[in-house]
């Protein structure tokens, strides 16, 4: 059985672990591989995966060994270094472990795995190598993407089975909000929200009080606390419910993945941050709105435009400019009223659904990421 060793730095937020998760276990679930995943914050993977003990410096959790990643890195011998190294995000391995994998009779395959974007020029770099500097050993760029020229995207063999089964289910989803503590009015719209604090969410809450149709709007404990304790007149926590006007907001604990999918499929419309949100909001089959991730001189905005360009090309005029433009300004001011009554007209939401599940499916003919390093790996390094 191959061995693999994924390596992590949570920065700042939850997408990289949260990325590096879903992979290691479907490695393991799918692919039978020993993994490792050495991970230096625990406590911020703790929220994705409560399982987790953060007096631990080893576990086993779902079939990855889980390692903390401390400074110094512990010392290792050539025969400790795995078969394939991915390195998550650019973390930069530790050097005592580059020394080792050059020091191994056979090179282990080395990716490094690159953030998820829609520009053109992914599909030029994907698979480029990269030798070391110094060491006898080469990486390879290995780009998520949604064309096939690109690794595709994070997906489990049963996942568009599980969510198909789930939407076509009509008690699904109302059990398992009722699991949560969340009781969804008839007529009642719900969305979810995970955004970063900048995000310009006062507007977006006084938009939804004034609105003639009811929205139930659910939020994790801890995200974007300033407007939702604002809202809510005092410190938000988990279990705590307000309504003004048409607007009810929810506060959720942080769900762990698995549930986090299902409240995802659950929803009208989700807002969804980053990148591992970003992706299962698209395998949920519903209308989204996607907050990037800030950069310097807003060469996110460049960013968001070109997965603007990909996705909203597929749909009709009326709800592709609705969509952009209240996705820009989600990324900026706020999202104007006139955009955000012409994401719900009944043209619109018939519109945004259908080219949601299309799009999904259109994208599983790129084949999963997991499945598709391996391949990699196997046939080229």
């Amino acid at each position: 059985m191959p061995s693999l060793h994924l390596f992590c730095r949570v920065i700042d937020n939850f997408g990289d672990i949260g990325v590096c998760w879903r992979l290691a276990r479907q490695l393991v679930a799918e692919h039978g591989l020993g993994v490792t995943l050495w991970v230096d914050a625990l406590a911020s993977f703790q929220r994705l995966c409560p399982a987790l003990d953060t007096s631990l410096e080893t576990q086993q959790v779902e079939g990855v060994l889980v390692r903390h990643w401390r400074e110094p890195f512990p010392g290792c011998s050539p025969g400790e270094v795995a078969d394939i190294v991915v390195e998550g995000f650019g973390c930069h391995l530790p050097d005592n472990y580059l020394q080792a994998m050059a020091a191994r009779p056979a090179k282990p395959a080395w990716i490094n795995l690159e953030y998820l974007s829609a520009e053109s020029w992914v599909d030029d770099c994907h698979l480029l190598p990269s030798p070391h500097p110094r060491l006898p050993l080469r990486k390879h760029f290995f780009f998520p993407g949604f064309t096939a020229r690109t690794g595709g995207l994070l997906f489990e063999r049963a996942l568009d089975q599980a969510v198909n089964r789930f939407q076509a289910d009509p008690n699904a989803a109302p059990a398992f909000l009722a699991a949560l503590g969340l009781a969804r009015r008839p007529g009642q719209r719900l969305l979810t929200l995970f955004c970063y604090p900048h995000a310009p969410l006062p507007a977006l809450l006084s938009l939804l009080q004034e609105e003639g149709e009811p929205t139930l709007c659910v939020v994790a404990e801890g995200v974007a606390s300033e407007a939702v304790g604002a809202f809510l007149g005092r410190a938000p926590r988990a279990g705590m419910q307000a309504t003004r006007g048409a607007l009810t907001l929810a506060v959720l604990p942080f769900l762990e993945q698995q549930d986090y999918d299902r409240l995802l499929w659950s929803a009208d419309l989700n807002l969804v941050r980053g990148e591992d949100s970003f992706v299962r909001a698209q395998w949920a089959k519903k209308p989204l709105l996607w907050q990037i991730y800030p950069q310097d001189e807003a060469a996110h905005l460049v960013k968001l435009d070109a997965f603007l360009a990909r996705y909203a090309a597929p749909l009709a005029s009326g709800p592709g400019a609705a969509l952009s433009a209240a996705m820009r300004g989600w990324n900026g001011q706020g999202i104007a009223s006139a955009d955000w009554r012409a994401l719900w007209t009944p043209g619109a939401v018939a519109s945004l659904r259908q080219h949601a599940a299309s799009w999904a499916v259109a994208l599983q003919q790129h084949g999963d990421l997991a499945g598709n390093l391996l391949r990699f790996t196997k046939e080229s390094c």
